[in-house]
């Protein structure tokens, strides 16, 4: 128990308890006055019955407070919740559009890339191509010289060390 309602009860034994050590004194009859006539009645137990119902009703008033308290502490939590898990699915549909839009930006990317990839392939390929009717150009040429060189040579009848090249 809270140590403030441990004070409250031993408050309480402890007025029964002077309550019961002078119930002669609490009983014996006074005259007292209401304002407008007068009466005769104990006013030690006037007092008590007083003080009984003015405990009566802190005790109910702190009873309300404290449910109307633990009432309104659950709407909140309630509303917490909600309000976490709308939090919750709004941050997944955030990282669900991510994704989306990642794996997109991928399949473009690899798309631009194999793009990329194509057309260096196609350049590459007439490059080699341009590369190799260059190289047969050349041999051609080369060859012609050769043919003309080997021709001037035949017509001149012998080499300087009078060697003759063999027939092509």
């Amino acid at each position: 128990m809270r140590f403030r309602t441990i004070l409250f009860l031993l408050a309480i034994v402890l007025l029964a308890a002077f309550v019961a050590l002078n119930v002669d004194e609490f009983t014996r009859l006074s005259l007292l006055s209401l304002g407008f006539t007068t009466i005769q009645a104990s006013l030690g137990l006037v007092m008590l019955v007083l003080l009984v119902v003015a405990t009566v009703f802190f005790l109910a008033s702190t009873l309300y407070l404290q449910s109307s308290n633990l009432l309104e502490t659950r709407k909140y939590a309630r509303e917490l919740n909600a309000q976490r898990e709308l939090a919750d699915k709004a941050e997944a549909s955030r990282f669900t559009e991510l994704r989306g839009f990642m794996e997109v930006q991928a399949l473009a990317a690899q798309q631009r890339e194999a793009a990329a990839s194509t057309v260096l392939a196609e350049r590459f390929e007439r490059h080699q191509q341009a590369f190799l009717a260059r190289i047969e150009q050349s041999d051609n040429t080369l060859a012609a010289y050769m043919g003309q060189l080997s021709d001037s040579l035949e017509r001149r009848g012998a080499t300087h060390d009078g060697f003759k090249p063999p027939p092509v």
